[in-house]
């Protein structure tokens, strides 16, 4: 079996980490939500999926991944503003550092079983279809990025 390279996550993981200290800092001309929301979110969507992953019936995996889905993570990007990040992975309205923390280690302990899942594990994402293992690594680098993307700038 092919070992997926979860580098890039590994490395988005240093980052959420180092801005957690600024946590607070909000720019409304950039997002309405503070850095802390961003890091959260994005720590909710790594666990999420990879727990949605786990807990899949890779013999249900159908192929439906969606052309636009495709377009974005070959390019790496998803556009501002123009999703709503479902309830399950919205952080609340008061969001504490130590919650940030036990999310990041989770995510460097989830990211680290996503080798081992079946290939055709996989989660639904709401426009892209269903995303397996083969495209999971992209999609939650893209997707952190984007945030993470999204912090530096309120940080600016």
């Amino acid at each position: 079996m092919k070992t997926l390279d979860t580098t890039v996550l590994q490395k988005a993981l240093n980052q959420i980490e180092d801005y957690i200290p600024q946590g607070e800092l909000i720019n409304i001309n950039v997002s309405k939500a503070s850095v802390s929301w961003h890091l959260d979110h994005s720590l909710k969507v790594i666990n999420a999926v990879v727990t949605n992953m786990q807990n899949s019936d890779p013999a249900l995996y159908k192929d439906n991944f969606s052309f636009v889905g495709k377009l974005l993570l070959k390019f790496k990007c998803f556009p501002r503003g123009k999703a709503k990040a479902p309830k399950h992975v919205t952080p609340p309205e008061t969001i504490l550092k130590d919650d940030i923390v036990l999310q990041l280690t989770e995510a460097r302990a989830q990211i680290k079983t996503i080798s081992g899942l079946d290939k055709n594990a996989y989660f639904k994402h709401p426009l892209f279809g269903n995303v397996n293992k083969s495209r999971v690594i992209r999609f939650l680098d893209a997707h952190t990025n984007h945030h993470l993307k999204i912090v530096k700038s309120i940080l600016k």
